[in-house]
Parts: C-alpha cells; structure tokens; sequence
C-alpha cells in the first residue's frame, strides 16, 4: 500500500512540475514577445528567472536595480508587486491595450489564469485605435 501512495505521490508532483513549466514557458514567451515588439534590445531575459522582473520594470520605465527589493522580505516583495502592476500598466498602455489588465494579477485565485490571458492579447493580438 505505501507503494502505491508513493506512486501517485510521484506522479502527481511530476505533474504539478509540468504545469508549472508549461506557465513559465507560456509567460516567458509572452513576455519576449512583448518586449521585441517595443523594441527592447534583450528580449531574451525574459527566459532568465528574476532578470524577467528586471526587464518589466524597465519597460515600465523603471530602473532595473529595483528588484533587488526583492531581498527585502515582505515590505520589499509588496513594493515589487506594486511596481510590477504600475510597470505592466504602462506596457499595456504601450501596445495600445487597457492599463487596468495588469489589475488581474491580484484577483484570488483566478488573478494569475486571468494575466496570464491579458498577457498572451498584448503579446500576439495587435490593437489598432
């Protein structure tokens, strides 16, 4: 029986990790995506954990230093989400999209499904007005 329980133990992380790299692939080509069409010279930090942060904020138009508050436990975790939703705003505002889907990311429970959808329309939907 502890065979067992092992077994689906296992392959239930094994999946959890596939859904998890499936996101981040998802969003971190997004996200490249985004960046090469504002013309970011180093799109590809969007595959480098942490730089990927760094690489919003400075398309936000904030200097990419700031995640290190990311060393500061809590207070500094909050400001960089703050920062990330005024950088996200001003991004989608950029690429022609309403600044307040960036507002998604701090929904409970669907906030993350929900940016990463707005995300994936600033990416590949090209808007006109």
């Amino acid at each position: 029986m502890d065979e067992v329980i092992s077994a689906i133990t296992a392959i239930g992380l094994l999946f959890a990790l596939e859904i998890i790299l499936a996101f981040y692939v998802y969003f971190a080509l997004a996200w490249s995506t985004i960046a090469k069409k504002l013309k970011y010279k180093r799109s590809w930090l969007a595959w480098i954990p942490f730089a990927n942060l760094a690489m919003i904020l400075q398309l936000g138009g904030f200097h990419w230093a700031l995640i290190f508050l990311l060393l500061i436990p809590i207070v500094g975790w909050i400001a960089i989400l703050v920062l990330l939703i005024i950088a996200s705003w001003r991004i989608f505002e950029k690429r022609k999209y309403p600044g307040w889907f960036s507002l998604s990311m701090v929904i409970p429970q669907v906030g993350g499904i929900l940016y990463l959808i707005a995300i994936g329309f600033v990416a590949w939907k090209d808007k006109r007005r």
